[in-house]
């Protein structure tokens, strides 16, 4: 298969253009996807719809995204979700999805504890690195 660099350079431009995190084509069965993945402190994410500026969560254990997509509280709509504040966890437990091109990604516990705030709202744009829920 041979890469249209091109074409991934024109949707980079695209990305900035609009201020866009990602960006998807798709021509018959080929699909591409430039994402970027940049650090942005409190004044930039402000300043981007549909975004706040993160509050102080306090101290514990956060569990993070491993990757850039959609966060799901539950494994479907009107589900019970997969934790709640207070709820006593396990390493490994699922504690949400992130969705990424129409793949579910499970996110697992880090550690044992207990779910002291839930960072994020189902289905909230989410990016890598940014922590989801905060564990006592």
């Amino acid at each position: 298969m041979k890469i249209d660099k091109k074409l991934i350079k024109e949707l980079k431009e695209y990305l900035e253009e609009f201020g866009l995190s990602e960006i998807e084509y798709q021509d018959g069965d080929k699909k591409i996807k430039v994402a970027k993945n940049s650090v942005s402190n409190s004044s930039i994410t402000a300043h981007k719809p549909g975004l706040t500026v993160p509050k102080d969560e306090g101290s514990g254990t956060k569990v993070t995204s491993p990757i850039i997509g959609t966060a799901y509280l539950a494994p479907e709509p009107g589900a019970k979700k997969f934790v709640e504040v207070g709820q006593k966890i396990k390493k490994g437990q699922t504690i949400m999805i992130v969705e990424a091109m129409k793949t579910m990604n499970h996110v697992p516990s880090t550690s044992d504890g207990e779910i002291k705030k839930i960072l994020v709202q189902d289905g909230q744009a989410v990016e890598f690195g940014q922590a989801l829920v905060l564990l006592k």
